[in-house]
């Protein structure tokens, strides 16, 4: 009996490979290459030009720390943005609290969103509640267009290539600074520490030229290239090591936990050495 699989090449040496039972969608989008297959252990899986996004069963971990870290540390989140992330599974994590009125998605590719709906729906689930506004828009130009608007802003990206480049560039990160309210906070998908070095020192001095408080953390994503993955925070006034206990939340989720939130800030020291 024949068999499936699907690599994935990480870098030029190094893949993942998963058995796979069924390519249940496939399309090229006006920006980029968009599938969605059926794995065998991690269930359906989106792949946009060939790099994992998202999957069944681990996806929980990506969204929940790219969202509830930064929702933690505000202590009042009324408006919050997400840019890119058009599976909806940040927005998901983001209207869990019911101090938001409004949350706004800005993903430039329709059909990632479209897609999502129809083959990830619990992933998508929270794009149809009433608070969210889901505009397809580039997200660059939207923080540019707005001054002082959002409490916390959320680059939840596709690797830094292709229509992704420019949400890694410090000149989007000064625009986030400007777009964000007096007390607001950033948090961007900052890519692998194994393999990612020379972004991860980039990005972060770039942030922590803008932000007076400029923080890394940790998660472990088994899909994600080498398991370990980099998230950074910039605040302009809540520190989220100093946010007080009773402050922080559970709010029905499977990864992060209040001890979570001040533990994946200890980093392992050739992380921390990354950030001098």
């Amino acid at each position: 009996m024949s068999e499936f699989w699907y690599t994935e090449k990480q870098t030029p040496n190094i893949g993942i490979t998963l058995k796979i039972s069924d390519i249940i969608h496939s399309e090229e989008s006006e920006f980029q290459k968009v599938d969605v297959i059926e794995t065998n252990q991690f269930g359906t899986m989106l792949v946009l030009d060939g790099m994992v996004m998202t999957t069944d069963k681990d996806e929980f971990v990506y969204h929940e720390m790219i969202s509830h870290v930064a929702m933690n540390t505000h202590p009042n989140p009324k408006k919050v943005l997400v840019v890119g992330g058009g599976d909806g599974g940040a927005i998901r994590e983001i209207i869990k609290y019911p101090s938001v009125v409004k949350a706004v998605l800005a993903e430039i590719d329709g059909r990632v969103i479209e897609v999502s709906k129809k083959y990830l729906p619990d992933i998508a689930a929270g794009l149809a509640d009433p608070r969210v506004d889901v505009q397809v828009i580039d997200g660059i130009k939207h923080v540019q267009d707005l001054k002082d608007e959002y409490d916390i802003i959320l680059v939840d990206s596709t690797e830094p290539i292709g229509p992704a480049e420019g949400l890694f560039a410090k000149t989007f990160y000064q625009s986030i600074y400007e777009s964000l309210k007096e007390d607001g906070i950033m948090v961007a998908q900052t890519e692998s520490p194994f393999f990612n070095n020379d972004l991860i020192t980039r990005v972060f001095k770039d942030i922590e030229s803008l932000f007076p408080i400029t923080k890394l953390y940790l998660a472990h994503i088994p899909t994600y290239p080498s398991g370990v993955w980099s998230f950074t925070m910039g605040s302009k006034k809540y520190d989220p090591l100093q946010v007080p206990q009773e402050q922080l939340k559970t709010t029905n989720t499977k990864y992060y936990t209040p001890e979570i939130h001040k533990s994946v800030f200890a980093l392992p020291k050739f992380v921390a050495d990354l950030l001098k």
